[in-house]
């Protein structure tokens, strides 16, 4: 070999000496073709060739084309044997990429002339080819020992920053470099490069022992693993700089997009793996929140682009197609900060106000979209891509041992504050626009808490719908808070949106998933019940039994609404000796609230706890059913027995369902009851109310006539005379009280008879008729404004009277009296009332039709006129309550 060596020491000699460019760019090639194999050669010609390389900036295309050969003869060179020279290498692939990344900013400012086109072209191919210098290079250094003598630590960790460095520098300006160079080639082999540096950091993580890495870290310089501790230190901070610069060229490649998709997920899948390397610890010397946070912003960013695009000029559908090219990169950001936040949680903690609004705004940009009918697609797809995978971002750091338990609250806290409510800032997901603002806003604290009102409940909606992926601690302070959920849908806005919004919701599991839409007010009850179902075995379980048994008095309609639906949906799946528990813990707790004073009082606790039991018991077996009503009434003739018992028929406890035996025995007692009581109504048993309460029997007959299917037959004709007795001492009682319950007592009669045809033809019928036009028109209580509670029964009664044969006569005062109630009640303003009117009116007429063999003209005779006046005053009525009920919504806003 000593013939090669001597040629390769007269082509190096011949290089120094010569001046003339060219001439060393031809004696530089010749190096290129000799076949060296011995160390001390190739050492002499990395030497060589770095010691040749020209730094200072490129003037004319012979420097170019000089460095462009240096950097082929370097390139051949590479997989041979340069374990003793690897470092001069390095070195030379760091002056080359300062001078490049130089190089490449000059020649993209200068402008396009023709005489510079030769040189671009030139620079550009030694770009590529100074790419895959660098990428051999990192394969190289993979072959070979990590290093530990400190000026080749350096010369490797400077190399590693340089060039880590041009690629980013370089990623901007792909789209500017196709004119010259094709840009899939540049893109594919900066994905060579990015590889190469990933698997060398994982060869190097691999190589050495990382238990106890702590202690080894602080070795003294004398102990005899201090060598350990300075290869430790090493390999974490190459692993340090390339997991910071990908996290950059991450960055820079979702601001270019295009053609750079490849470098963006190369990018940042090599971040994921690079942090799991070495158990963990190569990440402890890295700003992991940063990268999160990175993330975050690449998501809102995509957000909002979407956002400006779609709300702005809103002028068709957005297709299938259209909305996954917006979203796909979300959730591969959104996937990536999974990955990360999971691998290291209370980083992630870190940076939670950015990720709590960016999960907010995404929650409510769902319901944005929702509400909009070009727009359903897209959150169609909103769902489907990135609903679970936004959540699974907050459950990373909610489900880790490593974030403390008092930390989780405080966010839980603050994801779900108290104060949500209270800016000044409307919440309305209506107004579009305002979705791009929101996302380009910044800060730690949240713009216009109101503003993500709904969102919230979305969200937390989702976490009990995903409920089954939280740990038992984060269940059971879910459970905790749903006395705060329940504060928020009493919000105007929000629960407005419950009943009127439709979502898209995701159902399945694994492939079978499908995105299905559905009003918000089912979503709800379907998440609500899901978390019943998971936390039925859990702790949190206590704290959701009780919630429920508290908001069994929720003064708001939709909460209790919410409740019953809950306990109904219990009673339907849960295990017999459960819904047994249950149901006997509300039995009880109806013992503790019955008094006689709340019994006709619909909103009192009493009331309420009856009205819970008999939805709940709808639902169960008929076991259940007989043995509540025998736990009622095991202290038959008791006070508190019998308030309990008429507290549960008036909310229409399910007697249909109790068993035939007990039906029987239930209905023979209500039947009896009523008899005695109207039998009896005389002043003394005025004096001697029972439990408190003025008949009791005949609030039991009315509540239970339909349900119990009680025959008619057994009332006779003994409740109209009881209806007169009603009146007439209605009429001359004084006392306050008293003539409230008379007036109770009226309603509830009227009821009754509504209910029992034969009545209608009895003779008894026209004196009630006549009493009722006297105690409502023409009689001394006509200005009793109490009556009013009397008119909804009283409709009914009218209706009844289709099944009564009316002969007109000239002197019959019974059609004039019949003619009377009518008008009164069709001269009700009320929206309610009118249709209750109308509908007994009509009633009547088709009654009186078929009581004349179906011989309409007669009938339209006698009433044409009485009929045009009504629907008059009825129209007239209907406008002066629509003019009345405008001037209200435009008074209220203003």
């Amino acid at each position: 070999m000593e013939g090669g060596s001597s040629e390769l020491q007269s082509l190096q000699d011949a290089i120094r000496s010569s001046d003339v460019v060219e001439n060393r760019i031809e004696l530089i090639k010749k190096l290129g073709d000799l076949k060296i194999t011995e160390k001390s050669e190739l050492a002499s010609l990395a030497e060589c060739l770095t010691i040749f390389w020209e730094d200072y900036t490129c003037l004319d295309l012979s420097q170019c084309m000089l460095n462009s050969a240096i950097i082929q003869v370097a390139l051949k060179h590479l997989e041979s044997d340069i374990s003793n020279c690897l470092a001069h290498f390095l070195v030379l692939g760091t002056k080359a990429s300062i001078w490049c990344g130089k190089h490449l900013k000059m020649t993209l400012m200068s402008t396009e002339e023709s005489q510079e086109e030769e040189h671009e072209n030139l620079f550009f191919q030694l770009f590529l080819d100074l790419l895959s210098f660098l990428g051999a290079s990192f394969s190289a250094l993979a072959r070979y020992p990590v290093f530990v003598e400190k000026m080749t630590v350096d010369i490797v960790e400077t190399f590693f920053d340089e060039e880590l460095n041009l690629i980013k520098d370089s990623l901007p300006e792909i789209k500017r470099i196709q004119s010259f160079v094709s840009e899939e080639v540049v893109v594919k082999v900066t994905q060579e490069v990015i590889d190469s540096v990933i698997r060398l950091c994982g060869t190097y993580a691999q190589a050495l022992n990382w238990e106890s890495w702590e202690e080894k870290l602080e070795r003294d310089k004398t102990d005899m693993d201090f060598q350990g501790a300075k290869r430790m230190n090493h390999v974490i901070n190459v692993t340090k700089c390339t997991v910071e610069k990908l996290c950059e060229m991450g960055v820079v490649a979702a601001n270019n997009g295009g053609s750079l998709v490849p470098i963006i997920n190369m990018s940042w899948k090599g971040v994921v793996t690079l942090l799991q390397l070495g158990d963990g610890v190569l990440a402890t010397k890295v700003n992991v929140a940063v990268l999160i946070s990175n993330l975050i912003s690449l998501v809102n960013e995509s957000i909002r682009r979407a956002a400006e695009a779609w709300f702005s000029s809103l002028k068709e559908n957005i297709s299938v197609t259209e909305a996954r090219k917006a979203f796909l990169p979300v959730k591969f950001y959104l996937v990536n900060a999974v990955k990360i936040s999971s691998l290291y949680p209370y980083q992630a903690y870190l940076v939670r106000s950015e990720i709590t609004k960016c999960i907010l705004m995404m929650s409510m940009l769902k319901c944005s979209l929702s509400k909009e009918n070009l727009l359903k697609t897209a959150s169609d797809v909103f769902t489907e891509l990135l609903e679970k995978t936004s959540l699974d971002l907050l459950i990373a750091m909610l489900n880790s041992v490593q974030v403390k338990q008092e930390l989780k609250v405080e966010f839980l806290d603050y994801l779900f504050s108290e104060g949500s409510c209270t800016d000044s800032v409307a919440g309305d997901p209506s107004k579009m626009h305002s979705m791009v603002g929101l996302f380009s806003t910044c800060g730690e604290v949240l713009p216009g808490e109101k503003t993500f009102l709904i969102g919230r409940i979305s969200l937390f909606l989702n976490f009990l719908r995903f409920s089954l992926d939280l740990d038992d601690d984060v269940k059971l302070w879910i459970a905790g808070k749903l006395d705060w959920f329940f504060d928020m849908l009493v919000n105007e806005e929000v629960y407005s949106s419950i009943l009127l919004l439709q979502v898209p919701v995701l159902y399945g599991c694994g492939k079978t998933v499908e995105v299905v839409w559905q009003p918000m007010f089912s979503s709800l009850l379907n998440a609500l019940q899901t978390f019943m179902l998971v936390v039925s075995s859990s702790p949190a379980w206590t704290e959701l039994e009780s919630f429920l048994l508290e908001n069994l008095f929720h003064p708001h309609f939709l909460c209790w609404e919410i409740v019953m639906e809950l306990w109904c949906f219990m009673v339907r799946h849960a295990e017999s000796g459960m819904v047994s528990g249950i149901v006997g813990k509300l039995c009880s707790l109806m013992k503790l609230v019955a008094s006689t004073e709340s019994v006709l009082i619909a909103d009192s606790a009493l009331r309420k706890v009856a009205r819970s039991i008999s939805t709940i018991l709808t639902f169960g077996a008929q076991s259940m059913v007989d043995h509540v009503y025998m736990a009622i009434v095991h202290d038959e003739g008791t006070q508190l027995s019998s308030v309990m018992c008429l507290a549960l028929f008036m909310e229409g406890f399910p007697l249909n369902l109790l068993s035939d035996k007990m039906k029987r025995i239930v209905t023979q007692r209500i039947i009896t009851d009523y008899h005695f009581f109207i039998e009896n109504f005389d002043d003394k048993s005025m004096n001697s109310l029972d439990c408190g309460l003025l008949g009791p029997p005949v609030f039991a007959l009315s509540s239970s006539l339909q349900s119990l299917q009680i025959s008619t037959s057994d009332i006779n004709v003994k409740t109209l005379k009881f209806l007169v007795a009603i009146i007439y001492n209605y009429k001359v009682c004084e006392d306050k009280l008293m003539k409230d319950q008379y007036r109770k007592l009226l309603s509830e009669t009227l009821g009754i008879i509504s209910n029992v045809r034969h009545l209608y033809a009895s003779l008894e019928m026209e004196k009630v008729i006549c009493e009722l036009e006297n105690l409502f028109i023409s009689g001394p209580d006509v200005s009793d404004t109490q009556l009013y509670e009397c008119k909804p029964d009283l409709a009914l009664f009218m209706a009844g009277l289709a099944h009564m044969d009316i002969k007109e006569t000239d002197e019959s005062s019974n059609i004039s009296a019949i003619w009377d109630l009518y008008h009164m009640l069709l001269g009700e303003r009320h929206w309610a009332f009118i249709h209750l009117a109308i509908t007994a009116f009509g009633t009547f007429l088709l009654g009186q039709i078929a009581i004349s063999s179906g011989d309409l003209f007669p009938i339209m005779q006698r009433f044409r006129m009485i009929w045009l006046l009504e629907m008059r005053q009825i129209w007239i009525n209907l406008c002066l309550s629509s003019r009345y009920s405008l001037r209200r919504k435009r008074h209220s806003s203003q």
